[in-house]
């Protein structure tokens, strides 16, 4: 097993551009599951780009093949059924077969846990994201209790409104509460990167946010 080879899905979303970056910078080996892998532009000897879909168990056995660890920051392709479940349910199945055990993975504010305390708003968010992408929202619930059913070392970051900026703020994390409306991406990546060797939150679902 490469040690330092981190399987990246959604690399190339708003949120994922910031993460391959730093980890780039950083000095990882990276295999990117892209469905349109002609559209991305790296001649980074460091990255590996493997064609294939998320959805599609063989395109994720092959992207974990030789990593050391899965970190998703995938998004709702428009137009499209509902992503989440589907492809983390692939990316459990295939960690199992490869004998990897660290999964971090991003999603949204809306997902409940038994330990929240979400404050007025973050408690209208959520229901206005059930009012207006029903399905999406309920598979992303549906995620978090797929994770909660595996005993791998998975990590899922409950996030806002997400900025795409290098600028780095002040960052909190919390267990019950999103006390901020924003993430930078930048903020977004570097915690998440931390993450691959932080056991501060394995089997748990932190909100990340900036303190403005």
């Amino acid at each position: 097993m490469k040690t330092n080879t981190i399987a990246v899905i959604g690399g190339t979303g708003k949120s994922g551009k910031y993460l391959v970056r730093q980890l780039l910078e950083k000095g990882y080996s990276i295999k990117l599951l892209l469905r349109n892998p002609e559209n991305f532009k790296s001649e980074n000897s460091l990255i590996e780009i493997m064609k294939g879909d998320a959805r599609n168990y063989r395109s994720v056995h092959a992207l974990l093949k030789d990593s050391s660890c899965a970190i998703s920051t995938l998004g709702q392709p428009v137009g499209e059924d509902p992503i989440f479940s589907d492809a983390t349910g692939n990316i459990l199945q295939a960690m199992t077969f490869h004998g990897l055990k660290r999964y971090i993975v991003t999603t949204g504010l809306n997902v409940n846990t038994p330990f929240d305390k979400k404050n007025i708003k973050v408690k209208q968010a959520t229901d206005w994201m059930y009012q207006n992408y029903p399905k999406t929202t309920k598979d992303k619930q549906t995620e978090y209790e797929l994770l909660t059913t595996t005993d791998l070392d998975w990590t899922l970051v409950r996030l806002p409104l997400i900025i795409q900026t290098d600028e780095h703020f002040n960052v909190e994390t919390s267990l019950e509460d999103c006390k901020g409306e924003n993430i930078s991406a930048a903020d977004l990546a570097e915690f998440l990167i931390s993450q691959i060797e932080d056991t501060t939150y394995i089997r748990e679902s932190p909100f990340l946010y900036n303190v403005l």
